[in-house]
């Protein structure tokens, strides 16, 4: 009897630390949130990225915005962080493709119409607060023909 008792009462501890180990090996992206674009430019001109869990460790992306003339916009895309391109919802014949650089950095490659157009270098700061993207235009050669900044805060 004693020793069933110690083998059930293991075989309930083994159990349970494996519970909590795979619960603990879940990471939560920190990227997951809202982001809004620090900008001096006056109402209504907004824009809004937000991140999402999707899948098996992916992310969905939605990005908002307004111009300054009130027009407005939206569209989307998910990501597993492999490099695959994916259709843009939103925005016809665009597609993009997310890979992991480092712990706070991903490069993001948008394609429009078979052609990458544009690299996105997105960096997350160490206190997790804020986003900075570098943006790399790319002309039909590849070459570079513009470089710009955009910097997101978190907004929630």
């Amino acid at each position: 009897m004693r020793k069933r008792n110690l083998t059930v009462n293991l075989a309930a501890a083994v159990t349970l630390l494996a519970v909590v180990t795979a619960a603990s090996g879940q990471t939560t992206n920190p990227r997951f949130g809202v982001w809004k674009l620090k900008s001096d430019a006056p109402p209504p001109a907004i824009n809004i990225m937000t991140y999402e869990p999707y899948g098996d460790g992916g992310m969905s992306i939605t990005v908002e915005s307004t111009n300054s003339t009130g027009r407005e916009s939206k569209w989307s895309y998910v990501t597993m962080f492999d490099g695959v391109f994916r259709p843009v919802t939103g925005r016809e014949g665009a597609e993009t493709a997310v890979e992991i650089v480092d712990d706070r950095t991903t490069r993001i490659s948008n394609k429009r119409d078979g052609r990458v157009y544009q690299v996105i270098i997105n960096v997350l700061s160490e206190d997790g607060n804020t986003i900075n993207n570098e943006y790399v235009r790319l002309d039909e050669s590849g070459n570079i023909v513009r470089i710009s900044h955009a910097v997101y805060e978190r907004n929630r």
